[in-house]
């Protein structure tokens, strides 16, 4: 059956930038009021993006806090009590992206990568478990965003790509562990937003790959995320958003 989002509420992490900002603004489109977190983006980014939700007709409020500690988990889930009292969806978007072999990553690099792509992710599903099932007796969703990284090893990207297969682990884990009443969910999106340190050169070049032959874009990860909210028999799905860019 599908599921009216209509006046739910989402915690989209991330979400004042890039895909996670996407992800917000397509939520939403179909009725979702959104808690926007950001960690370091600035003032004018969070304002725009606060801004471009609410243009939508849905309610939006910002917070800033580090999600990879149980203090800034607690101050994300304060504001959503405060001002919507409720959490319907989950969305797990923010990430940071290192680029190291194995050998060169120091123990800082690796706790660090691992407390933003992992460890928020869980401290974040265990509180929004809790509030899920307080306000919300039909339950909730949680989507976490992967990439193809979490299946296939990435040499240049080792400690990035640990994590990674660390988060589709949770995502399975939690969907065997929190049914029936809360679904989890991952999409792995594929070449949809330039990374800030590839050339326009590589980009183009790593997108004509895929067999689709472009790239996508960040609001096709935002309806997949849609998808995945609405469909209340899906739990423990993996959803490839990549052009079939695992096929090569």
């Amino acid at each position: 059956m599908r599921v009216n989002l209509m006046d739910k509420v989402a915690l989209v992490t991330g979400s004042a930038h890039r895909v996670g900002r996407a992800i917000a603004l397509e939520l939403a489109r179909v009725g979702v009021h959104i808690l926007v977190h950001y960690n370091t983006s600035s003032e004018e980014t969070v304002r725009a993006a606060v801004r471009d939700i609410k243009s939508l007709g849905v309610e939006a409020y910002a917070v800033q806090a580090n999600i990879s500690t149980r203090e800034g988990v607690s101050a994300a889930f304060d504001a959503l009590r405060t001002h919507f009292g409720r959490l319907d969806i989950l969305v797990n978007s923010a990430s940071n992206f290192q680029r190291r072999a194995l050998m060169d990553v120091t123990l800082e690099e690796w706790n660090e990568t691992i407390a933003i792509n992992l460890t928020a992710p869980f401290l974040c599903t265990q509180e929004a478990v809790k509030l899920m099932r307080q306000n919300t007796p039909s339950g909730g969703c949680i989507i976490n965003i992967c990439d193809n990284s979490a299946l296939q090893p990435w040499v240049d990207y080792a400690h990035h790509g640990v994590s990674k297969a660390g988060l589709w682990a949770l995502t399975q884990v939690s969907a065997a562990s929190l049914g029936p009443d809360i679904r989890v969910n991952a999409i792995i999106p594929g070449a949809v937003l330039k990374p800030p340190d590839f050339s326009e050169e590589t980009w183009i070049k790593l997108s004509a790959r895929a067999p689709i032959g472009r790239p996508g874009t960040a609001e096709d990860v935002g309806r997949a995320v849609v998808y995945l909210a609405s469909e209340d028999f899906l739990t423990g799905a993996l959803l490839h958003v990549d052009g079939g860019e695992r096929l090569i």
